[in-house]
């Protein structure tokens, strides 16, 4: 059977991804911070295997790369959202948190597990459609996205010829956890469900850019192809209201 590892396995578009990939007949290795989260979703069994972690933890995620088994994907789901709500004081405490859940930890996963998949397996990056335009508060949460973009766009360069597929998935806004905790209208929110199906089918058909709802993501797109001096009388409209 294929076997395939998602991190942020334990709720929102990983845990979606989760039983999507279940239900396509994949072990799945789940990952998350707390055991009994896991098992409260997603109990252990022979097509489900838990690994608890923190991101952070370097020396942690070495540990799970010498117990794993070969894997035919991998799917870079887990992060974190935080806003800057005052950029003149701006908060480099929750920069770094954010830019270290979000990409730093992302480095340590490459370099502890790319060497378990073979040719012919997925890569796959979970970034956002904030990467495609700066919006207000979003100095820490977009630049870690814009990132890990960046990120994905050169390791499908660099590993062009390897066999290995590489994907780079951009949502627009999905109602998960952490969505839940913004104060703010979020239009063309899908579910997690939704949204795990898009990308399952994304990397299915070997897209690089998997983006939706796709009403939403070319909105943006047509924004940042705008002069920055443009978007940024926009934004400052949008921020007054």
């Amino acid at each position: 059977m294929p076997e395939v590892l998602i991190t942020g396995a334990s709720s929102g578009i990983g845990l979606a991804l989760a039983r999507r990939y279940l239900e396509a007949g994949y072990i799945v290795h789940v990952c998350g911070r707390s055991k009994e989260k896991l098992e409260s979703v997603l109990p252990e069994s022979e097509y489900i295997r838990h690994w608890c972690f923190d991101l952070s933890d370097k020396a942690a995620i070495f540990d799970v790369a010498e117990r794993l088994p070969p894997l035919d994907g991998i799917i870079l789901n887990a992060g974190g959202c935080e806003y800057i709500d005052d950029a003149r004081h701006f908060d480099s405490a929750l920069f770094e948190r954010i830019i270290s859940v979000n990409l730093i930890s992302v480095g340590y996963c490459l370099e502890a597990w790319l060497g378990k998949l073979a040719p012919g397996a997925f890569l796959v990056f979970v970034s956002s459609s904030a990467s495609y335009l700066p919006l207000p508060r979003a100095e820490a949460y977009g630049a870690s996205k814009a990132g890990l973009t960046y990120l994905a766009k050169t390791m499908d360069v660099d590993l062009a010829g390897s066999g290995i597929q590489v994907s780079v998935v951009h949502p627009g806004f999905v109602d998960t956890p952490l969505t839940q905790k913004n104060d703010f209208p979020m239009p063309c929110q899908i579910t997690s469900e939704q949204a795990a199906e898009r990308i399952f089918r994304g990397v299915e058909n070997k897209q690089f850019d998997i983006h939706f709802p796709r009403r939403f993501t070319y909105l943006l797109k047509f924004f940042g192809w705008l002069p920055h001096t443009v978007w940024r009388r926009l934004a400052a409209k949008w921020i007054k209201r």
